[in-house]
C-alpha cells in the first residue's frame, strides 16, 4: 500500500512539473546581473579565459534571462538546437561564455516561447535599456556598500523601477556582492519581483574591484 503511495505521489509530481514547462507559460522575467570580478576572483574565474582571461575588463554581464511564475519557475521546457555561432558571437560583449549561452538557453531561454535568436535579441535589447549607476560601472577600488544603496542606485538610474523590483544576491558568506536580479513584465518593464527573488541579508557587501 506504501509503495503504491509513494508511485502514485511521484506521477503526480511529475505531471505537476510537465505542467509547468510549457513555452511561453510563465508570469514574469528575471534578468540577472552578474558582477564579473567576484567571478573572476574565484577558482572558476582562473580558468575562464572568455570572462576573465581577456583585455577587456568587464564589471556588470548577463547572467540569464529568466522566466518566472509568482511561485517557482518553469525550466527545460524543450529540446532542439540552442544559439547559432552569429548569436553567441553578438552576445559576447555582454554575456562573455559561450557555455553559459549555451546551458541558459536550454534551461530558461526554452520555456521563453521564443527562438534562440528572439530571446537573446531580448536579452541584449534589455540590458542595454537598463542603466548601470555611474558608481557601479568601472570602479577602480574595491567599494564597501549596504545592498539597499545599490537598489535606491538602481532606482535612481532607472525611472519606473522600485526597491520591490530588485534583489540583490551575495556570495554564500554574505560579505561580497554576486548578483543584481530585477523583475520585468512581459514588456519588459519594472514590476515587483516575487518572493522567490530573495535579497541579501547581509548589512553591507563589498564590490570586488573591475581590474
Amino acid at each position: 500500500m506504501l509503495r503504491s503511495a509513494l508511485l502514485l505521489l511521484a506521477a503526480s509530481s511529475s505531471l505537476f512539473a510537465q505542467g509547468r514547462n510549457v513555452p511561453g507559460q510563465f508570469d514574469y522575467y528575471v534578468l540577472s546581473l552578474s558582477w564579473s570580478p567576484e567571478h573572476c576572483a574565484g577558482p572558476q574565474g582562473s580558468r575562464d579565459r572568455f570572462q576573465c582571461g581577456g583585455e577587456r575588463k568587464f564589471g556588470f554581464i548577463v547572467h540569464g534571462l529568466w522566466p518566472q511564475f509568482e511561485r517557482g519557475w518553469p525550466e527545460s521546457c524543450g529540446t532542439g538546437p540552442g544559439p547559432d555561432r552569429a548569436t553567441i558571437d553578438e552576445m559576447m560583449p555582454i554575456m562573455p561564455s559561450p557555455g553559459l549561452m549555451r546551458h541558459e538557453w536550454q534551461k530558461h531561454g526554452t520555456c521563453s516561447g521564443l527562438t534562440p535568436k528572439q530571446y537573446f535579441n531580448r536579452i541584449r535589447d534589455t540590458y542595454r535599456a537598463i542603466k548601470v549607476p555611474p558608481d557601479y560601472q568601472q570602479p577602480p577600488r574595491q567599494i564597501t556598500v549596504k545592498p539597499t544603496d545599490i537598489e535606491a542606485k538602481f532606482v535612481a538610474a532607472n525611472p519606473g523601477m522600485t526597491p520591490q523590483s530588485i534583489g540583490i544576491v551575495c556570495t554564500g558568506n554574505g560579505r561580497f556582492l554576486q548578483e543584481v536580479r530585477i523583475c520585468l513584465d512581459k514588456n519588459m518593464k519594472p514590476r515587483p519581483c516575487s518572493a522567490d527573488v530573495r535579497d541579501c541579508r547581509s548589512p553591507q557587501v563589498i564590490m570586488q574591484p573591475v581590474k
